[in-house]
């Protein structure tokens, strides 16, 4: 099925180059408005959110909010959605893509830690760790995230104190060069093998861990979504195709 067109007007009012937010989102309804607002009240108004086949009214709700909206007739991923973002926000003239979850889980206070070093010349790429400083996250997830940030490492040759961030600045040029081909959670991760085949210059910047109480058991089954995407990604290495 096709997706739709994208909905909202595009607009460049970031100053000193375009920098734009994509937000893949699927059924967040419930909060993807104020997930809007705080992102606008720390001062950013390119937004481009990705419904990824949504069965509720996440997509309204965005077009509504007057950001650009673009939807997927299906659910394709989170990998689909983020790339679909950032191909779009390329078309748009974006220097500066910064990813960030729907769900409420990051702070729009940090972009301005994942963007300066991009603006200063010293990266390219710009990781958002949780990790770092990981007081208020679950136990469960810092251990989760570690047993991935092992697998990315032995996967993709690159490691990394939080490799399931979703938080991510890109600079114009990286987002031109990677290329990968997960749709799913997997996504997360190969941008790391991307980041080690290209020799992108990356650093990490520590981001809060902002605790969304309405996620409950969602956010349990996502922790074992992403294990079964890793599981797949392993069995690739050891029996490809």
């Amino acid at each position: 099925m096709s997706d739709s067109p994208i909905q909202g007007k595009p607009h460049a009012k970031n100053t000193v180059d375009s920098l734009w937010i994509v937000i893949p989102a699927y059924n967040e309804a419930a909060v993807i408005a104020s997930v809007i607002d705080e992102i606008r009240r720390a001062g950013y108004q390119n937004i481009l959110v990705v419904d990824d086949g949504s069965t509720d009214a996440t997509f309204l709700i965005a077009k509504n909010s007057g950001v650009v909206a673009v939807r997927h007739e299906i659910n394709r991923g989170k990998g689909a959605a983020t790339k679909t973002g950032i191909e779009a926000t390329k078309s748009f003239g974006a220097d500066i893509i910064i990813t960030m979850d729907g769900d409420g889980q990051h702070d729009p206070e940090d972009i301005r830690k994942l963007v300066n070093p991009i603006r200063n010349g010293k990266a390219e790429v710009v990781l958002g760790s949780r990790l770092i400083h990981p007081e208020g996250m679950p136990w469960y997830k810092i251990v989760h995230n570690r047993i991935g940030n092992l697998i990315t490492w032995w996967l993709f040759g690159l490691h990394v104190t939080d490799s399931q961030s979703g938080f991510r600045a890109y600079s114009r040029h990286a987002a031109e060069l990677i290329n990968t081909r997960y749709d799913r959670y997997e996504y997360e991760s190969e941008v790391i093998r991307e980041i080690y085949v290209y020799r992108l210059r990356h650093v990490e910047v520590p981001v809060a861990v902002v605790l969304v109480q309405r996620l409950g058991h969602r956010g349990d089954e996502r922790v074992v979504l992403v294990l079964q995407a890793e599981a797949r990604a392993v069995l690739d290495r050891v029996v490809p195709p």
